[in-house]
């Protein structure tokens, strides 16, 4: 079966919260060995305010450090005689929370789709935004039009989409509500979050199942969080709902500090190509390039987050 599948390698999510800054280098290299490994899609930078997330602060240098050798190293794939073939570069998403990170991601070269969390749970966007719910929609609006103007793609996170542990009102209509104001700005593609790994796989594939009806002309996909035994039953899930796109991170590294289970992190990349192959689909992915990113992964997760490795 060869079905258009999206996977967006998040190794943004997967770095943020780490203890040990690494190294501006060795981000750029890491960045550029996923676009070698067929990754089309990456979650790449964000550009939020540094006191906050340190991991980030040096994402306009990043960027820098990326842009020639990715866009311009040619394809050396073992035994290709023809040197001269370049890869295609990749989407890469920049995250947003304010107009200040917007005109920081504008400006800087090679950042393509600019990401925005927009939260349905109040007291998760006023402890992370400081933001109404008036005021938060203002800004979406403010980066559809901006993107817009700057010919950049405009990627819109509904987080907390499958619930969330605050005792606050959450159902179905509250999604589908959310995705009809994002199709009546033209929004065009949205993610459902996860965001503290909660979900059950039947709530993954239901929600997914009532809501898709309300986003004609919208690319929907799922950003999940998991306990690393539920993630094939979940991707599996949306998957049969009908889901095409799927945001995952090599190894699992990184996900929300607020799950409050250390076990929780984003889904395995690896996890997720071999629950979509079991299913008959393929984001085309070759297992074989994605040795030295792997390798990458395990040394970050050894260096930076004081993790296990993983095999």
């Amino acid at each position: 079966m060869n079905e258009q599948i999206k996977l967006i390698e998040c190794p943004r999510d997967a770095w943020q919260g780490l203890p040990e800054l690494i190294p501006t280098e060795y981000k750029a290299e890491y960045l550029k060995e996923l676009g070698l490994a067929g990754f089309k899609h990456i979650d790449a930078v964000s550009f939020v305010s540094p006191k906050h997330v340190k991991q980030m602060a040096d994402s306009e240098e990043v960027m820098a450090k990326l842009n020639a050798p990715l866009l311009d190293r040619s394809n050396t794939q073992a035994g290709q005689q023809d040197a001269s073939a370049t890869i295609e570069p990749p989407e890469i998403i920049g995250i947003v929370v304010n107009e200040k990170g917007l005109q920081r991601a504008l400006a800087t070269p090679g950042v393509t789709t600019i990401g925005y969390p927009y939260s349905i749970s109040a007291y998760f966007r006023r402890a992370n935004a400081n933001m109404t719910r008036d005021e938060s929609r203002s800004l979406v609006e403010k980066l559809k039009k901006e993107t817009a103007a700057a010919n950049r793609g405009l990627l819109i996170y509904i987080s907390m989409a499958f619930g969330n542990p605050y005792d606050e009102p959450w159902g179905p209509e509250i999604v589908a509500d959310t995705l009809e104001w994002l199709k009546d700005i033209r929004v065009r593609t949205v993610s459902l979050a996860d965001t503290v790994g909660t979900a059950s796989p039947q709530l993954v594939g239901d929600l997914y199942r009532s809501v898709k009806d309300h986003v004609a002309g919208i690319e929907l996909g799922v950003h999940l969080h998991s306990r690393p035994e539920n993630v094939e039953e979940k991707i599996l899930a949306a998957y049969e709902a009908g889901c095409r796109r799927f945001d995952s991170a090599l190894t699992g590294l990184g996900g929300c500090p607020f799950a409050g289970d250390n076990l929780v992190g984003n889904v395995a990349t690896e996890d997720v190509l071999a629950a979509l192959r079991k299913a008959g689909a393929d984001p085309g992915i070759d297992s074989a390039r994605l040795t030295k990113a792997l390798e990458m992964t395990n040394e970050i997760r050894a260096r930076y987050a004081h993790a296990p490795l993983v095999n």
